[in-house]
């Protein structure tokens, strides 16, 4: 797949400013508090945007990658247009959601798609602060036999993902920083708020 070029990007980039980012007062999954807030499904979610992510997240996507997903919802959008998008182009990545709490019924688990033991995976998430959604996601990939390649946000508003990321052994992209978007990074979202290291 070949790199998104820099008017591709900058589209991107308007769009997430344009439809995605809302300023104000916003207490995060954290319990902190922000200025702004993110809602990148803004973009993700519509039409005019699709293709745009697909292709950004695409040309990160290693070559060895199978399958693409994370933690459902905010993976799902990611994960479903770059699969369906690949598609179009003859990459073929089956896509999945990992649900929050295992499903007793039926054949059970926190894998609903097309995971498959032996897969090589890129864990997806569309807005990442502290990532821990992103590093659940990861696991539970893991223990379903699959093997996390990469682990990629549209966005990062914490800027520390990518220590935490490689404290368990995986590599961490993001298409965008919250700098790229105009913003801080936000503050306490590292390691010592996870009381780690």
């Amino acid at each position: 797949m070949s790199e998104p070029t820099g008017t591709e990007r900058a589209a991107l980039r308007a769009h997430l400013l344009e439809h995605a980012v809302v300023r104000g007062h916003f207490v995060l999954k954290s319990g902190r508090t922000s200025d702004w807030f993110i809602d990148a499904k803004q973009t993700v979610c519509r039409p005019e945007a699709m293709v745009l992510v697909a292709d950004a997240v695409l040309a990160l996507v290693p070559p060895e990658a199978t399958a693409i997903g994370g933690l459902t919802m905010g993976a799902d959008p990611v994960a479903f247009v770059t699969a369906a998008v690949a598609a179009t182009r003859g990459r073929h990545l089956r896509a999945f959601s990992v649900r929050k709490q295992a499903k007793d019924h039926g054949a059970g688990g926190r894998i609903a798609g097309a995971l498959e033991p032996g897969d090589q995976v890129v864990v997806t998430e569309d807005t990442v602060t502290r990532g821990t959604s992103l590093l659940e996601a990861a696991e539970a990939v893991r223990v379903a036999g699959a093997e996390p390649v990469l682990l990629l946000a549209l966005v990062d508003r914490g800027g520390t993902v990518g220590d935490l990321a490689a404290a368990a052994g995986w590599r961490f992209e993001a298409l965008f920083g919250a700098p790229d978007l105009g913003f801080p990074y936000e503050l306490g979202a590292g390691p010592a708020s996870l009381g780690i290291g």
